[in-house]
């Protein structure tokens, strides 16, 4: 089967997050969290490695899907020759489960069911021991247990758990399949009825605190947010780039990637968001979190780290995995974690600036590690590092990240200013921002292309430089990014989506990246053109999946989705854009 990215549905719990496909099967799970070993990996892989198939029977039933309105509960009606039957797929919400529950209702006539559990632990290379007792299914390797319980009678066959069913009409046959540490006891039995009741509850009560005033699009701003709710651990307030890894950035090719990590630079994306939507607990959470990971060691500052702030990203290959359609290698931890990377100070000091300005009160441990961070950036403001995009190949000088080298010096000094207290510091700062900025606007700029540049030196557009304005370094009506957007506008937009990067002249290109698509729309709000602006984002929008879910990528040549999914860079962008374009919002650069 040819698997297809937008095929996808998101469940989650705060905990972790399960894709399932619009054929009724589960095709990714990582228990008991985020960046776990995953134990259905079909997504990366075969059946064989590991998923759950509730569908009909019949070979050609036919399947329409949705989201129950504002919750992260799957709806899929199946049409069978002999009726109609649906499947409502969720994640229980609460500490006392880490759970999947699959909830079969006969809509009309009968219908035959079959469920099919196929369990892999280890990134789906270790079947489990499995047994069935008193009709209770139980699936152990080393430290993990997974426990099945269901309406219906289950079997064991070939190290699955099966089960065939008919539903009539109005009949429901529920499955709970549950996580806990095999050293622990059995989860309890779950109310498979109270738990949807709950679920539905929870995701309404607090999508229902946004104001559908803010914004024009209502709908796409709400499932944005649940989507973000959904990638956030409730627990440490840290959100995820994406639930998934190695979904390829380009067909075929190696830009495969673990995403299930934190990146600072996200932060201040979600922060604004969030601040922009209402949700100030969240707000709170992530910053708190981040203040957190980063301790008192500016100089040892991560680019991304673990949900639980854990350094320990080592990357390593999943050889027994073929790839999302054939795409290797399938990769496991993410070694930019190790890069030098400067800009990522000024993502800090800009994160604790928007939550000041939003509202959030600060801590005395705000302005200690912003002291320490800007001492420790007099000392290497000017050296190398990987840039945005986290290039693995030289070191150079980065256009963007110089820029945020200034945008750290900027609200740094303009935090202290606002105090009255006048120091050598604040002197020193003051002349090396201007220093900065003037580097980045003479090193920066190729008057060969008529543009800013990727880095010092070269002759490459990049989507990053969007980023100018919208920090503030300099007005999206400057003549030098008058320039550069519409240069970007020319030669990196593709059917009305930019791309990162030129396409390459020979081999696999990665597609359209989505966030820098609502960039250029802010952008072009920001220089009044505001019919440009909405038509530059309803382009975005068209290509969400068609349950409003968004990757990272968009190939324009396939016309499909590319990376891993759902991607929380996107959906932060989808959020910003369409609430500033309808008026007055928090930004990162003032305002």
């Amino acid at each position: 089967m040819s698997r297809r990215v937008e095929d996808y549905a998101l469940l989650g719990n705060g905990k972790t997050a399960a894709l399932l496909d619009c054929h009724g099967s589960i095709d990714w799970l990582c228990w008991p969290r985020f960046d776990a070993d995953a134990c259905f990996a079909a997504l990366l892989g075969t059946t064989e490695n590991g998923c759950w198939s509730l569908a009909p029977v019949e070979s050609n039933a036919r399947g329409e899907r949705r989201y129950q309105a504002d919750t992260l509960v799957m709806e899929t009606d199946f049409e069978t020759a002999g009726g109609a039957a649906r499947v409502v797929d969720f994640m229980p919400i609460g500490d006392s489960h880490n759970a999947i529950v699959r909830i079969v209702v006969g809509l009309r006539g009968r219908v035959r069911m079959r469920s099919t559990v196929r369990l892999r632990f280890d990134y789906g290379k270790l079947p489990p021991w499995t047994t069935l007792t008193d009709g209770v299914a139980q699936a152990r390797v080393g430290s993990d247990r997974v426990v099945l319980r269901a309406d219906t009678s289950l079997s064991l066959a070939a190290n699955c758990v099966d089960a065939e069913f008919t539903v009539d009409e109005g009949e429901r046959c529920s499955f709970v399949m549950a996580y806990a540490p095999s050293s622990e006891p059995m989860p309890e039995p779950l109310d498979a009825d109270a738990a949807l009741l709950a679920a539905q509850r929870h995701w309404r009560d607090w999508i229902g605190r946004f104001d559908d005033g803010k914004t024009d699009w209502p709908d796409v701003v709400r499932r944005s947010l649940l989507t973000l709710k959904a990638l956030i651990h409730w627990d440490t307030g840290a959100m995820v780039a994406a639930p998934t890894t190695s979904i390829p950035e380009a067909p075929g090719g190696s830009l495969n990637w673990d995403y299930r990590y934190c990146w600072l630079r996200d932060s201040c994306f979600a922060l604004v968001a969030l601040l922009n939507a209402g949700f100030h607990d969240e707000a709170r959470a992530l910053r708190d979190w981040l203040l957190c990971s980063i301790a008192d060691s500016p100089e040892h500052i991560r680019i991304m780290y673990r949900v639980d702030g854990g350094r320990r990203l080592n990357e390593w290959t999943v050889d027994w995995l073929q790839g999302f359609r054939y795409a290797t290698p399938v990769r496991v931890g993410n070694a930019a974690a190790d890069q030098k990377q400067v800009d990522v100070l000024g993502e800090v000091i800009d994160c604790l600036d928007v939550a000041r300005r939003g509202g959030l009160p600060s801590t005395a441990h705000d302005a200690f590690i912003e002291t320490r961070i800007v001492e420790h950036l007099e000392q290497v403001w000017d050296t190398p590092g990987s840039g945005i995009w986290e290039s693995r190949s030289k070191l150079r000088h980065y256009t963007y990240s110089r820029v945020m080298t200034w945008v750290a010096l900027d609200r740094f000094i303009g935090s202290q200013s606002r105090g009255g207290m006048p120091s050598p510091l604040l002197a020193r700062l003051a002349s090396l921002k201007q220093t900065v900025h003037d580097e980045v606007c003479r090193n920066g700029w190729s008057d060969g292309i008529g543009a800013f540049t990727r880095y010092y030196g070269g002759a490459d557009l990049d989507g990053s430089l969007l980023l100018i304005p919208l920090v503030g370094f300099l007005p999206a009506d400057d003549p030098r990014m008058v320039a550069t957007i519409e240069k970007i506008r020319r030669e990196l937009t593709e059917d009305g989506l930019v791309r990162r990067h030129a396409r390459k002249p020979s081999g696999p290109s990665e597609g359209a990246f989505l966030a820098c698509s609502c960039w250029m729309a802010d952008c072009l709000q920001m220089q009044g053109r505001t019919a440009e602006a909405r038509e530059q984002f309803e382009r975005v929008l068209a290509v969400a999946n068609d349950l409003g879910l968004f990757s990272e990528q968009y190939d324009t040549e396939r016309k499909e989705l590319a990376g891993n999914f759902p991607q929380a860079l996107t959906h932060l962008a989808v959020i910003n854009t369409a609430l500033s374009l309808c008026g007055p919002t928090l930004q990162r650069g003032g305002g």
